[in-house]
């Protein structure tokens, strides 16, 4: 058995050390802050601001189907502990998150076998705002394609094209998906303007609502019609307001777990 003098000097050098440490930690804390706040290095070739495009995720976030898809469960707490750990109950497809080829496909990429260069692209925002404001089930058309074409130039490689419908300010709300007791409704993409983006190259494309497909689709047309063609989806983005049209960059910070159709991600757009 160990002496008592011997246990009280560990435990006065294990205090030194948690001193230590949370001294560090402040030290490190500051100095992201402090990164937080002014542009990084890696912001310097011609990109000045992060915005983040990414909702929280909570129990209650809206989903799809109407019923939660994601639970937290205390496992391990600072109190009793010494640390916080927590388990993550959580459907794939819940809050920001991305569609991997397989999501609708049969042997389609999975999200771990996504491309790392496809999730670093230039962002395209297509701004239909004011139509979804007085009309739900409104849908991003080949001639909003077009319209942005004619404004900013072509398309570029493997760019995310992102539907702005403003309904990213709807969640927390019955609005966000519209249900009216028989359908859903709120805004998404044509199945002719995906097919027409197909032909620009762009890799992915992006919806501020709950699915590529506008609320009212019985049949996933777009999803059928843009995943197996082996791009990315992305659903329930935010911010896209705060994001110029054209010359900003997404990063798309995609789950990596084996077999997976898509999941939540972090998204931010260099600006």
């Amino acid at each position: 058995m160990c002496d008592p003098r011997v246990i009280e000097s560990v435990k006065q050098r294990m205090l030194s050390r948690r001193d230590l440490f949370k001294g560090a930690a402040a030290v490190t804390a500051g100095a992201a802050l402090t990164t937080a706040m002014s542009p990084s290095a890696a912001l310097a070739d011609g990109h000045s601001q992060v915005i983040d495009l990414t909702h929280t995720l909570t129990p209650d976030f809206p989903t799809y189907f109407g019923e939660p898809q994601f639970a937290t469960e205390d496992v391990f707490n600072f109190g009793d502990n010494g640390f916080n750990l927590l388990n993550l109950t959580i459907n794939e497809h819940t809050g920001t998150h991305v569609d991997a080829p397989l999501h609708f496909t049969a042997d389609g990429l999975a999200v771990e076998e996504l491309p790392i260069s496809s999730l670093v692209a230039p962002l395209c925002v297509i701004d239909i705002s004011a139509r979804a404001a007085e009309d739900p089930d409104t849908r991003l058309t080949p001639d909003d394609v077009q319209a942005w074409i004619d404004a900013h130039g072509e398309i570029p490689e493997g760019a995310c094209v992102a539907m702005n419908s403003g309904w990213d300010s709807k969640v927390g709300t019955d609005a966000f998906r519209g249900h009216d007791g028989e359908a859903l409704h709120f805004p998404g993409f044509h199945v002719e303007a995906a097919q027409m983006l197909l032909e620009t190259g762009a890799g992915s494309i992006g919806v501020d609502t709950l699915s590529l497909d506008y609320g009212l689709s019985a049949d996933f047309i777009t999803h059928y019609t843009w995943l197996p063609a082996g791009r990315i989806g992305i659903e329930n983005m935010k911010a896209l307001a705060e994001v110029p049209a054209a010359g900003a960059t997404i990063v798309i910070g995609a789950p990596k777990f084996a077999g997976g159709t898509g999941g939540p991600a972090r998204l931010f757009a260099l600006v």
